[in-house]
């Protein structure tokens, strides 16, 4: 007898609560499969985008700078 015999076998003698649980017991199943059919992270990928948007990052900060810069001396000149 086969595993799926078995296991038909034993489903056909389980109560309605019993049956509930193993439904749901499957339907974790499916999920468990799906979430690990997801792709690894690409560690050399992700360093690279983190080194691109921070020099970004870094740019857009140097360019507010000179913004907030200007507005604090446009505030001391009307003290």
């Amino acid at each position: 007898m086969t595993i799926k015999e078995q296991v038909a076998k034993t489903i056909d003698r389980l109560s309605e609560p019993e049956l509930k649980q193993v439904a749901e017991y499957l339907s974790f199943l499916k999920f468990r499969s799906r979430v690990q059919k997801t792709q690894p992270v690409d560690e050399k990928k992700l360093a690279a985008l983190y080194a691109e948007f921070s020099g970004q990052d870094h740019q857009m900060a140097e360019d507010g700078i000179e913004d907030y810069h200007k507005g604090l001396l446009a505030e001391d000149l009307k003290c």
